[in-house]
């Protein structure tokens, strides 16, 4: 039997988890769930439901999986335990510093109604959290270094987007070259914000709008640009809906350790990412862990988990003989 997914929201990350279930053929799409008037939403499974949000616990032993793909800031927090409390869920939650927060929430409640909850599920979190768990437990003498980019940053491209006289704005992260080659050289440098990364800005702006003036409130965002060194560029519209209409994205893991009774060997482990688009492939992740979380869930577990807790092979169609004989 297919594994029936459930999508609750359909905006970049749903549309991506739509495609993926379609590459997945042990999957099948049974309803995306949406906040908007569902006639005015055109999926492109022509056999799953379109619903709102509201008729979703109707959908209770018809889905197996709900794969939430609402906000980290407002959405997430309150979706999450609520509605594990009817489904097995996954979600992408990606505020690191509340993850701790966030599972307990989600933990107590899929222990209270018996199912499982996966959150955090992408590629940062997800994938580099792994490979920065995987390279701690290996090389335990050593230091950490994560890059991202180059690739555009949603939050940072909303929040010059939300200055007065932008029109459109696209904001890109690029790795620092001589930071990023001290690192891949075992050099273990000590590397403030500034040093490991740029932004890069292509703004639209309104008619009439000061120049200088939205590049100063740029630059001098803080949390978001003060920090770094950051090159604004004014575009026009056109040539932002040519060059940078993409979400491209991806980045770096990379651990510097040493081994040996005296230390005195060096090694350096890098796993990167280099992605045409960043929801398509959160997506594809949240879609193996959507079929781990069925699988626990047949198995009788529950509550909370994350990337850590689970097997590899709870995330691969393939039967544990066929991994054996294929990819050991």
């Amino acid at each position: 039997m297919s594994i029936r997914i459930g999508i609750l929201g359909y905006g970049n990350l749903g549309r991506g988890v739509e495609c993926a279930v379609k590459q997945n053929p042990d999957m099948e799409l049974a309803a995306v769930f949406t906040r908007r008037d569902p006639s005015d939403v055109s999926i492109l499974t022509k056999e799953a439901a379109v619903c709102n949000v509201a008729d979703v616990e109707e959908w209770k032993d018809k889905i197996d999986v709900m794969i939430l793909c609402g906000g980290s800031a407002t959405d997430l927090p309150e979706q999450t335990p609520e509605y594990v409390k009817f489904f097995n869920v996954v979600d992408s939650f990606d505020t690191h510093a509340k993850i701790p927060e966030h599972f307990e929430n989600v933990d107590k409640a899929a222990k209270q109604s018996g199912r499982i909850g996966i959150i955090s599920v992408g590629w940062d979190p997800g994938m580099f959290s792994l490979n920065r768990m995987y390279a701690n437990a290996i090389l335990p003498e050593g230091k950490d270094y994560t890059f991202w980019g180059k690739g555009v940053s949603q939050g940072h491209s909303d929040a010059i987007r939300r200055i007065a006289g932008v029109k459109n704005a696209k904001q890109y992260t690029i790795p620092v070259e001589d930071a990023l080659a001290s690192v891949r050289a075992g050099e273990n440098p000590e590397l403030t914000t500034r040093q490991k990364h740029t932004r890069e800005c292509f703004v639209v702006l309104e008619e009439g709008a000061d120049a200088a003036k939205v590049e100063k409130e740029i630059k001098t965002m803080p949390n978001y640009f003060a920090d770094y060194d950051t090159t604004v560029h004014f575009i026009s519209e056109e040539e932002i809906m040519a060059n940078h209409s993409g979400i491209p994205h991806g980045g770096f893991v990379i651990r510097s350790g040493k081994t040996g009774w005296e230390q005195e060997n060096n090694h350096v482990i890098e796993y990167s990412l280099k992605l045409d688009s960043n929801p398509e492939f959160t997506a594809s992740v949240i879609a193996a862990y959507a079929r781990a979380a069925y699988r626990l869930s047949k198995e009788g577990q529950s509550g909370c988990k994350t990337v850590f807790d689970i097997a590899p092979a709870y995330l691969s169609a393939k039967s544990p003989e066929e991994l054996r004989a294929a990819l050991l």
